[in-house]
């Protein structure tokens, strides 16, 4: 059978990629608010942010008046506008979690603190877009608009208490020491309720007007948990705090505040009712923070990613440049023009930090657009639970079965998937792992790729002064990884979301999908990625099935074990994939735009090589994750009878000999006849129940030609790529 090669292309990355690229790779080409809002972010980034930075505003952790200033160019870039609706005071219609990425990702690209800093405000009033009462999210949402011209008054600016001090603090989000009880219940009045509640890690904590606060009942007339409004103005203790003595972030306020107020108890989030003398919130706070953090934890991933991204031409430049100076650099020569990237390691790290970074932002942004298409869906699900009468919990739970039975039949079969209830589960199944996911993965993983990163600008790395903050950056990294639930959080939604009938469905077309690509565009990797894809699927059914020595089954909630390592797995799957995906989205639309054009060749050839690397390294990191927990909980063979009952006897071994010549140069078990063995822990293991996954875990292995040859041509390009004299931003 006639195999042909696909040979690459002569054309190799001439720039590095602008706008025009990103804008087509991450879906927004046709959203001029979206341009616009980055440009805007840009500036503040890489002018107040950069110059803050640069002029050592890190250095203290107190909230200062040159700290302060960003909030005026928050306001005034518009940055603080994107949360809101345009009749509150916003510009961008409809979903904003597409905005509110791209923001991140650009304030992030200087400094993580900035963007935190901006973000934090609209987690503040997350928890009242999302579960707030009309008249909440009217009220809140128009005081935190900055001022129309000729209004004279200063925006709200809020923060979200949820933490407690330790030893709660990042540990357990169920556990509440803030507590809520009833002050005052005046025969038809309103009730007062007092609220007591510690934070700890509050982010806008020294300036906010208005807290929304986590906190449990202490009183047996009010029901549950809930979120509670706090002003500053409200009778009582607001105490803001001390200031977090952090490490990083310190462009951002955190403080450890002490709260103990009245307030009326209409600022309970979502609105209550009175049940037989009990006030019953409409929604706990575990309802709110899952209906926000599932929004918000893509951002903070996007946050990451970003730095890896940001730490390309830093590193390309130090490279170059390493050498230049000396007297044995003379311009013009190797030496002189490419430095340290004369030498293969240090080009190979790099082009994993690039396609890391890459791989992270594209599964970050799908998810951000994924949620956009998901909330006018949910709102339109509320609306049909409504006129059903279904209530919450265990009703909405039984009411979604008989939708998941359909949208299964929809996704196996292709039937009809046009109605909004089929459409909304499936993209909940999905948003469910998408959002977990690129959280654990890029902040992470990432946080790993970004110590590399400051490996690669040697001692340079690690100073005040070195281009890009990446010093700054791989510290700011690891707080980012526990922001809004630590790694092992993000690892415990996922065993359940990815065990999902409706996600494993997807995930099945998506190995046909990957295998189709491959024919299209070979030299992706995706045809490896197709692979590790069945390898890992084959393992998630096999540990669903198969129980320890013990008699204990291995896939359980408990057995984190098992659960975590295969959740990982996934994450390096999925990051792949979309990093593929945005890949064709490119190759698709970049020929009809004209900036892109010009250098879309050699621009396709290198992310072509990319993405090869990135599944490559995805697949040997699925294959060693599933090798280990198959074969891992298997009980190894021991010198027992009953163990070495299919070993050679040597006697048989002699007369099989006779017929078999050679035979006994390939039996390495052989017991003696007076029962001595080979001196080892015992004979080797069998594969009884795992052929499969053996043939699977041989295939995957073949899959990997090629992989280092992209590599090659990958790092040979960052010789070629040109870059600016300079950064855009002052070091």
């Amino acid at each position: 059978m006639p195999v042909s090669v696909t040979q690459p292309s002569s054309e190799t990355l001439r720039t590095l990629p602008g706008d025009d690229v990103r804008q087509i790779m991450w879906r927004f080409t046709d959203r001029f608010d979206l341009q616009m809002i980055v440009q805007s972010s840009r500036g503040v980034a890489r002018g107040p942010v950069a110059r803050l930075v640069a002029e050592g505003a890190r250095n203290t952790h107190d909230w200062t008046e040159a700290k302060a200033s960003l909030l005026k160019a928050f306001d005034e870039s518009g940055i603080t506008s994107v949360f809101l609706d345009p009749e509150q005071g916003g510009f961008i219609e409809g979903p904003k979690n597409l905005a509110l990425a791209l923001v991140a990702f650009e304030l992030a690209w200087v400094d993580a603190g900035a963007a935190t800093g901006s973000l934090a405000g609209c987690l503040a009033l997350a928890p009242i877009h999302e579960r707030g009462t009309a008249a909440q999210r009217d009220y809140y949402l128009r005081l935190c608009a900055p001022a129309a011209p000729g209004e004279e008054r200063q925006p709200w600016r809020g923060a979200f208490c949820l933490t407690e001090p330790i030893p709660y603090v990042g540990v357990e989000t169920g556990l509440l020491g803030g507590k809520v009880r009833i002050a005052e219940w005046k025969e038809g009045e309103e009730p007062v309720l007092q609220v007591d509640k510690r934070g700890r890690f509050i982010t806008n904590m020294g300036f906010a007007n208005f807290v929304t606060a986590a906190v449990d009942s202490a009183d047996p007339r009010i029901k549950g948990s809930c979120m509670v409004i706090l002003h500053e103005t409200d009778p009582g203790v607001w105490d803001r705090g001390t200031p977090a003595r952090k490490l990083v972030h310190q462009l951002s306020s955190t403080n450890d505040p002490i709260f103990g107020q009245r307030v009326p108890a209409g600022r309970i989030i979502g609105g209550y009712t009175v049940k037989d003398g009990v006030i019953v919130p409409r929604y706990s706070h575990g309802e709110i923070i899952e209906a926000v953090f599932r929004r918000t934890r893509v951002t903070v991933a996007l946050m990451t990613s970003a730095k890896l991204l940001s730490a390309v031409e830093p590193v390309i430049r130090y490279q170059r440049g390493r050498f230049r100076g000396g007297e044995i650099a003379e311009p013009g020569s190797p030496r002189y023009e490419l430095g340290l990237q004369m030498k293969e390691d240090v080009l190979h790290r790099l082009v994993d930090v690039w396609a890391t970074g890459e791989a992270g932002t594209s599964l970050g942004f799908e998810a951000a657009r994924l949620f956009d298409q998901l909330d006018p869906l949910e709102r339109k699900k509320e609306e049909i639970f409504a006129a059903e009468g279904v209530g919450r919990g265990s009703a909405a739970f039984k009411a979604m079965r008989r939708y998941q039975k359909d949208a299964l039949d929809c996704l196996q079969h292709g039937a009809n998937c046009d109605q909004p209830m089929i459409q909304y589960v499936v993209l909940d199944s999905l948003a469910n792992v998408l959002c977990p996911a690129c959280k654990l993965w890029n902040t992470g993983h990432g946080a790993t790729m970004m110590r590399e990163a400051v490996s690669l600008m040697g001692g340079y790395g690690i100073t005040e002064d070195c281009p890009g903050f990446l010093g700054h950056k791989w510290m700011d990294a690891q707080l980012e990884a526990t922001y809004e639930g630590p790694e092992a959080v993000q690892r415990r939604q996922l065993s359940v979301t990815m065990t999902n009938e409706l996600f494993l469905a997807q995930f099945h077309q998506w190995i046909a999908e990957m295998r189709e690509i491959a024919g299209k565009r070979p030299g992706t990797g995706a045809c490896t990625l197709a692979s590790a894809m069945q390898l890992w699927l084959w393992t998630l059914n096999y540990l669903q099935k198969a129980t320890d020595p013990d008699g204990s089954k291995l896939y359980h909630s408990s057995r984190q074990g098992v659960t975590f390592p295969l959740a990982d797995a996934l994450c390096w799957l999925l990051a792949s994939r979309y990093f593929i995906l945005d890949l064709l989205e490119l190759s698709e639309k970049g020929p009809a735009n004209p900036v892109v054009a010009e250098g879309l060749p050699g621009l396709l050839s290198f992310y072509t090589d990319l993405c090869h690397v990135q599944s490559a390294r995805a697949a040997g990191e699925v294959a060693r994750v599933c090798a280990e927990l198959v074969y891992g909980y298997r009980p190894h063979p021991a010198w027992a009878s009953q163990d070495y009952e299919g070993c050679f006897k040597s006697e048989e071994l002699i007369a099989i000999e006779a017929m078999v010549p050679g035979m006994s140069s390939v039996a390495t078990d052989v017991v003696e006849s007076d029962g001595s063995h080979p001196a080892k822990e015992g004979p080797c293991a069998t594969f009884d129940g795992v052929e499969q996954f053996i043939r699977i875990r041989n295939r995957l292995d073949g899959c990997l030609t090629g992989s280092h040859l992209a590599k090659e041509r990958a790092a040979d390009a960052l010789t070629k790529v040109m870059i600016p004299e300079a950064l855009d931003y002052p070091a």
